[in-house]
């Protein structure tokens, strides 16, 4: 496996769907809390993106394994195991060095914070892997959108927030004999979700986007996701309105001040939006149109991340 195979086979091109949100996590934690760690974000940023390498290998390895068409709707292009030749074992391999990788740091992290991590991170990672594997995948049932969209959009703003500010009391665990105990402060945590929620609309939104293009061919190899219940139509009104909600959502957040002033202006990328979402509906496909929903994500999150990254330099500079 050379390195344009390994790029496409964890499809490297889609990864600002990670690191933005934990941009977004530790701009936020600067900003907000005034805190920044920086060994604590490295560890997390290496084993968030060879996390995220793994659970698309994984995807990509399934799908070969699992298609019961391997002609047609340009799967032979789409699919990098098949357009690259890639040996199964070689396949393999890649996917158990990047979850070794993401694990191990992952505990790393967990022993310079606390057991709060570990949980989120155990949880993250059962729920990643289970999203392509297992007897019925979470990415073939119409719960896709809504796992993509919370556990990158808002668990990985959560955790890159956290790791800064896991003294701080905005959530313990303990536990006592057979007692398990939780502790959140749901004001900062509830603060922290609608922040959270462009990102979690942007993030939803690819993965909708990438079942509304496949919808034909995963009706083929008997994967059942949401636009195959709701419709074409209606998957292309929700995939509008969740930029809608996130727009919202922005105006909200700074009215309760829970984001800066600065970040209303991140609704003007509406204009460059609505122009490919317009696009998107006229022809929803694998090629130039599917590619419209991740711009829109790094076009809005981007703004978030940049406008977010200006009030930390007026709040410490001036």
């Amino acid at each position: 496996m050379n390195l344009k195979s390994f790029f496409d086979f964890v499809e490297i091109r889609t990864k600002l769907a990670s690191v933005t949100p934990f941009l977004i996590g530790t701009l936020y934690a600067l900003y907000k809390y005034d805190s920044f760690k920086f060994e604590n974000a490295i560890i997390m940023f290496i084993s968030l993106f060879a996390f995220d390498m793994a659970t698309t290998g994984i995807n990509n390895y399934l799908d070969y394994k699992k298609a019961h068409s391997r002609k047609g709707y340009n799967y032979e292009k789409h699919n990098a195991v098949v357009n690259h030749d890639i040996k199964e074992s070689t396949a393999l391999a890649v996917i158990v060095m990047l979850l070794t990788t993401a694990t191990a740091l992952g505990v790393f992290l967990t022993l310079k914070t606390d057991i709060v991590v570990l949980v989120i991170g155990v949880l993250s990672f059962t729920t990643g892997i289970l999203y392509t594997f297992g007897p019925v995948p979470i990415s073939r049932m119409p719960l896709g959108e809504v796992f993509s969209g919370f556990f990158m959009g808002f668990i990985i703003i959560f955790l890159a927030v956290y790791i800064h500010i896991f003294d701080q009391g905005i959530a313990l665990l303990s536990y006592s004999g057979t007692m398990l105990t939780i502790h959140l402060n749901l004001i900062e945590v509830l603060s922290l979700f609608l922040f959270s929620i462009p990102a979690i609309a942007g993030i939803g939104n690819i993965m909708l986007a990438n079942n509304i293009c496949d919808l034909d061919e995963d009706i083929l190899n008997k994967r059942y996701t949401l636009p195959h219940y709701i419709g074409k139509e209606k998957a292309l009104k929700l995939f509008k309105a969740s930029y809608d909600i996130g727009y919202f959502s922005i105006i909200i957040a700074v009215v309760l001040n829970v984001a800066p002033t600065i970040i209303l202006l991140a609704i003007l990328t509406k204009i460059v939006l609505d122009k490919n979402i317009k696009r998107f509906a006229h022809n929803p496909s694998k090629r130039e149109p599917f590619v419209l929903a991740v711009k829109n994500f790094i076009v809005v999150n981007g703004a978030v991340a940049l406008l977010l990254g200006i009030a930390v330099v007026e709040k410490y500079v001036f």
